[in-house]
């Protein structure tokens, strides 16, 4: 009997604690993420966009990355910045999301030399992370629905870089149900790899600044 109850004081202990860190990382996160919301005419001093991967299918962006796509053109045809960074998952051969939001770009009208591949943006932070390392960006701007572009910015303030973001339109109605979830379990996951893991990317690599031409990073 006495070793039940202790079992159920360590169970009771561990789940008291598990939702404490899980409430207070995500208040973490949306209180440093937030303080860097802008809109376009905040733009002017950034060195470059950020526009993290989502899901395609083939060349075709899904509903949530072309809205992204749109905001970060909407702020290059300002004129406001220039450079865009598209980050995003291109592991395998059969999957490329990075060719395919460059392509949408190429659309739009965008310059090929202004935009830098980011072929291992494997998840947030590595996007973040390689933002800095390997493309030299000092003071980007994030764009994605807010609460991905809120932990966007809370991982860039961790990581020393000025930076500001601004929200694309929201997820599509099926999109937004799953979101809401998967966002709040991705908050803990960014302040433990921010503020306690201190986490280096999957991969880095030589320095391809955001200063340059676009074309380096063809691939």
């Amino acid at each position: 009997m006495k070793a039940l109850k202790k079992t159920a004081l360590v169970l009771t202990a561990l789940c008291i604690f598990s939702a404490v860190f899980y409430l207070y990382s995500n208040y973490r996160v949306i209180s440093i993420g937030s303080r860097h919301i802008t809109d376009i005419g905040g733009t002017e001093n950034c060195d470059c966009i950020i526009v993290p991967g989502a899901a395609v299918k083939g060349n075709v962006v899904s509903i949530s990355l072309k809205k992204r796509l749109d905001a970060a053109f909407e702020i290059y045809d300002s004129g406001k910045c220039s450079k865009i960074i598209v980050s995003g998952d291109h592991g395998r051969e059969d999957y490329d999301e990075v060719n395919a939001m460059r392509n949408y770009l190429l659309e739009c009208g965008v310059d090929i030399e202004n935009i830098f591949m980011d072929h291992a943006g494997f998840d947030t932070y590595d996007t973040v992370y390689r933002a800095k390392d390997v493309f030299l960006a000092k003071n980007p701007v994030i764009v994605s629905q807010e609460s991905h572009a809120m932990r966007a910015a809370y991982i860039a303030d961790r990581l020393g870089m000025s930076c500001c973001y601004i929200p694309s339109e929201g997820y599509s109605k099926y999109e937004s149900k799953m979101q809401i979830v998967r966002e709040s379990l991705a908050r803990v996951k960014a302040f433990v790899q921010c503020e306690i893991l201190h986490s280096k990317p999957k991969y880095l690599g030589e320095p391809i600044p955001v200063s340059g031409s676009g074309l380096l990073t063809e691939g």
